[in-house]
């Protein structure tokens, strides 16, 4: 019985998905849940489970093809009868996967076929994946396979490795499908085929950019205070937590603070209606090399400094491992980005649909101020905002940025504890 597998649905707002990597050929016996592809959205990487027990008999999506939810991806052959399973038997592709009798340039295609997540785990921990013996079909090396050498902190040792036979011919070996393949252009330079990530990216951005009317104002504050409260404090908090009391915890607490005084900033454009959101739930951007993920701080008004600095640490550990899942990335009702940690000192972000608004923290910068009609050096700080402006309009906003500031002009120990 032939069955179909669909793109699944892998966050709240997600349409589609990206093929990046097929773990899987036609032909190759799977069991139910067993991982068949991996997937890329704008919100997150997964691999995508069997729904069936069966043999893959076609792939339908390509390498890089974006899909949408609930399209066709590729059909399996189910044996769910006595009559189904005598027929599957005798069928060439079953006989083939079950007797052992793949070819062996399918098997030295299928170990060296990593993926985004193996590759990532074995760039972090410098391991040589070459070394590595693979438990997943033909050999393919696995997360699992890499994690639990991580575990055992043991480094394996490359083996010897054997010719190849006749048959086997560099030809006839599939070249690593992740590679990105450069077309020579005219005499300017090389076309880059645009996929994975980056095309998720760009066609997030371009559907915020196209679809919402962008409105934007800046605020200047000063954060002389706040800086030396965190300076003070970081060592010992450091030494007692484990992780790093940064300035952009700070930041977060005073928006999440001030949204809760201006909820209409915390909403989503609805067509024909404005959604103001309950809760105040922080997305905040956090980059691994060309990717970029946005994951979200659950509750954050209800969280203490130590517990957003907390979240901001965990989130940025998973994006880098490639262990952020669905349940990660859902949920986000306002954006803020720490643009200063780039050195930018002035930027006008794209809102992060559906959401109403996302706010740059830019670089903290030592600058003479006149207070009292004398310059004081003080550190400054440009707060930059985006605003949706079928939901939004400068009054509110101004009002908005004006209480975030005096919030961060006013931290000490009393106004914003960090326990």
């Amino acid at each position: 019985m032939i069955e179909k597998i669909t793109m699944p649905k892998l966050g709240e707002s997600v349409t589609e998905g990206t093929i990046s990597t097929w773990l899987v050929k036609p032909g190759d016996q799977v069991s139910k849940y067993d991982a068949i592809a991996e997937v890329m959205t704008d919100k997150v990487n997964a691999e995508i489970p069997s729904s069936f027990t069966g043999v893959i008999k076609e792939l339908v999506a390509a390498e890089g093809d974006t899909v949408e939810v609930g399209a066709l991806i590729c059909t399996i052959e189910t044996e769910e009868t006595g009559e189904n399973h005598e027929a599957d038997t005798s069928s060439p592709a079953v006989t083939e996967t079950d007797s052992g009798s793949n070819s062996p340039a399918a098997d030295i295609a299928m170990k060296s076929r990593y993926s985004p997540a193996v590759m990532r785990l074995a760039q972090e921990h410098d391991l040589d994946l070459t070394a590595i013996t693979g438990s997943g079909k033909g050999g393919r090396i696995t997360r699992k396979d890499v994690e639990a050498i991580i575990a055992s902190g043991e480094r394996p040792q490359k083996q010897a490795e054997s010719k190849p036979t006749a048959a086997v011919t560099e030809s006839s070996v599939p070249q690593k499908a992740e590679a990105v393949e450069k077309t020579q252009t005219m005499a300017t330079g090389n076309a880059i085929p645009v996929s994975g990530v980056r095309k998720a990216i760009a066609n997030n951005m371009v559907k915020a950019a196209t679809e919402i009317p962008h409105a934007w104002m800046m605020v200047e504050v000063d954060v002389t205070d706040l800086v030396a409260y965190r300076n003070k404090v970081k060592d010992a908090f450091k030494e007692k937590e484990g992780y790093s009391l940064t300035f952009f915890a700070f930041f977060v607490k005073a928006v999440a603070q001030a949204l809760k005084e201006f909820p209409q900033l915390n909403s989503s454009w609805a067509g024909d209606k404005i959604i103001q959101h309950d809760e105040v739930n922080i997305s905040i951007a956090v980059a691994k090399e060309q990717e970029l993920f946005v994951p979200v701080i659950q509750s954050a008004d209800d969280l203490s400094v130590k517990g957003i600095a907390k979240q901001i640490t965990n989130l940025a550990k998973k994006a880098r491992a490639g262990k952020l899942t669905a349940a990660d990335m859902q949920g986000g009702t306002f954006t803020v980005n720490n643009t200063g940690s780039f050195g930018s000192v002035q930027s006008m972000g794209i809102i992060n649909h559906p959401q109403a608004a996302i706010l740059q923290v830019e670089s903290i910068v030592k600058r003479p101020v006149i207070i009292n009609d004398m310059f004081a050096a003080r550190d400054m700080v440009n707060l930059c905002l985006s605003l949706d402006h079928r939901v939004l309009d400068g009054l509110i906003c101004g009002q908005f940025m004006a209480r975030v500031k005096e919030i961060l002009e006013n931290v000490s120990e009393s106004t914003m504890p960090i326990y």
